[in-house]
């Protein structure tokens, strides 16, 4: 499988994501500068963390302007598997893609640690191959990332079972309803706020968040051999 990783000026995760999917999960990598309009022939688009440039304005909302958004967006609507963390996750927000938006944490404190989550859905590209017999433990690192949205909009993605990923044990931000990841409607969109690129090697003391890209990698497989029959 090929990830695109794509780089905004200040991102600071895109190593992480790259070693991640490149070094622990064995799969193919390309680096995609944010004003590149060609996202090349990969199977997922992986949106890093850190701090794209705008932010100071409201996360993501100058980022989602950069050319590489529009090829972002064709590639989902085409079906195309994107994940956004983080920053990421904030801006595929602003972009549309995902509904609701991200604030600054409950406590105004930037939050660095390690939390529990629990999915709130097997039923998606990203979250097929989680465990969902005890909580994952993956790292948080922001200070907006407290997730809302208005009470029908937080109805609908329950309705739809589009909530991917919930705060377990603690709700470290405030987020609305605990949640710590949404789908898109096509579900082949993820936003979700704690790094699983982060938690994919045991000598960082968690490889739960290997799960999430066991997940893509299996549901790419699917699509392929489906495509090839």
């Amino acid at each position: 499988m090929k990830f695109g990783v794509v780089i905004f000026p200040g991102s600071n995760c895109d190593h992480d994501a790259v070693y991640a999917l490149s070094g622990n999960l064995g799969q193919s990598v390309t680096e995609i500068w944010h004003e590149s309009e060609d996202l090349g022939d990969v199977d997922a688009v992986f949106l890093p963390g850190g701090f794209s440039y705008g932010d100071y304005l409201r996360c993501g909302a100058i980022a989602r302007f950069s050319p590489v958004i529009r090829s972002v967006r064709n590639f989902a609507r085409m079906g195309g598997l994107v994940i956004g963390v983080c920053n990421g996750f904030q801006i595929l927000c602003e972009t549309g893609l995902l509904e609701g938006a991200l604030i600054r944490n409950r406590g105004l404190r930037f939050i660095c640690r390690t939390v529990d989550v629990v999915p709130g859905t097997s039923n998606s590209p990203f979250t097929s191959n989680c465990r969902t017999d005890r909580p994952l433990r993956i790292p948080i690192a922001h200070g907006e990332g407290c997730y809302i949205a208005d009470d029908a909009t937080l109805d609908r993605l329950e309705a739809e079972d589009r909530i991917a990923f919930r705060y377990h044990g603690e709700n470290p931000n405030g987020s609305r309803r605990e949640i710590a990841g949404v789908l898109g409607v096509g579900r082949n969109v993820l936003g979700m706020m704690p790094h699983p690129e982060r938690a994919c090697d045991p000598a960082v003391g968690s490889s739960d968040g290997s799960a999430v890209f066991h997940s893509m990698i299996a549901a790419a497989e699917a699509a392929r051999a489906l495509h090839a029959a």
